[in-house]
């Protein structure tokens, strides 16, 4: 039965292991994204790429799926598609190639398209969006030819996540 809230509304309360897996009730999981977390932009940037630092994408995907549903309805594709190519890393640390081509090429198509609707040479949040959407395009190639090491490929995507100026 899933955990829910005085609402009914579902939570999530089961610990995970550093993968993102659930682990049985009770277990020592490691430490969670609370389900009230409403970070800023900068906040949720700052804490996904620790997260990725730290070879956490499930948990950076957490955060930045909390911005996406707390943030601005104009930014949802660009926190959505960010949040997605964080899953999509989680399922190549956890051997899901399939899932992981999956993910990563939808987050790509929507941070990709989300940049596209900007001005020319606007940089929301310091973001190098073309770095993240290519990097997560070049992670699908090269599933072609076999899995990826996912360190190298989560370190890809991190600094595509840190912050190069202020602003949106």
């Amino acid at each position: 039965m899933r955990d829910r809230d005085e609402t009914g509304r579902p939570r999530s309360a089961r610990p995970r292991d550093e993968y993102g897996r659930p682990l049985p009730h009770g277990a020592q999981g490691v430490p969670r994204v609370p389900d009230d977390y409403a970070p800023s932009a900068q906040e949720a940037l700052a804490d996904a790429a620790r997260l990725l630092a730290a070879g956490r994408p499930f948990h950076a995907h957490e955060v930045l799926e909390a911005r996406w549903k707390t943030g601005p309805a104009g930014e949802r594709e660009l926190w959505q598609g960010l949040a997605q190519i964080c899953v999509g890393l989680t399922h190549l640390q956890r051997g899901n190639l399939s899932g992981a081509a999956a993910l990563l090429t939808r987050g790509s198509a929507r941070a990709g398209a989300y940049g596209r609707s900007l001005p020319p040479g606007a940089v929301p949040y310091g973001l190098d969006l073309d770095g993240v959407a290519g990097a997560a395009e070049a992670i699908v190639a090269g599933l072609a030819a076999g899995p990826a090491e996912p360190g190298a490929a989560i370190e890809e995507i991190r600094r595509g996540l840190v912050r190069v100026s202020p602003g949106p």
